[in-house]
């Protein structure tokens, strides 16, 4: 496969972490730090907005579920304070939707958690039109799909019956799978 051509990071390395994962926002700011960005952490919508209007980063890696709210907000907040922002949407619930509504939001990359800093260095300095490299360690299928139902599990308020209902799935199923430690 050929080398895909990387941007330089530039004079303005400022870098907007917004995760309320406390201990993965510590970890990423780090290893974000080591190649060359100046990383700014909030653990929150409101923390991660208050800063996007202080100070607009050139680059925000922002999660999608938090706390206090959607991390859309911050992106669309962004990409209005400072449009020519790198801008990377990090979530545990990959889907589709979500993705198209992060990139119409004004994102310019879409990753699936768990993703490490060489790919977020890779999202975040994909040149122009060019597509950065696949991850090193992709999601198995197993954990995908188990994703996709921790995912429908949550937005139906940890009912079972209706998780089972909705994933087309028998109650027992769903409990056993729930049950069992999520797939590598």
């Amino acid at each position: 496969m050929a080398e895909r051509k990387l941007r330089e990071i530039g004079d303005d390395n400022s870098l907007l972490i917004v995760d309320d994962d406390e201990a993965f926002l510590r970890r990423l700011a780090r290893a974000m730090e080591k190649r060359g960005f100046a990383p700014e952490q909030a653990l929150s919508v409101a923390a991660g907005k208050a800063i996007a209007t202080a100070r607009p980063p050139a680059y925000a890696v922002v999660d999608l579920r938090l706390e206090d709210g959607n991390g859309l907000d911050v992106v669309e907040l962004l990409r209005g304070k400072r449009p020519d922002a790198r801008i990377i949407v990090l979530t545990g619930y990959g889907a589709i939707a979500t993705a198209v509504s992060a990139v119409k939001m004004g994102a310019t990359d879409y990753l699936s958690k768990p993703a490490d800093a060489n790919d977020i260095t890779n999202a975040l300095l994909a040149d122009g039109e060019e597509l950065p490299p696949p991850p090193e360690n992709p999601m198995s299928a197993d954990r995908v799909r188990w994703e996709h139902i921790q995912r429908v599990y949550e937005m139906c308020d940890r009912n079972v019956s209706e998780t089972a209902r909705r994933l087309n799935m028998h109650r027992r199923t769903l409990q056993r799978i729930l049950a069992k430690r999520s797939p590598r």
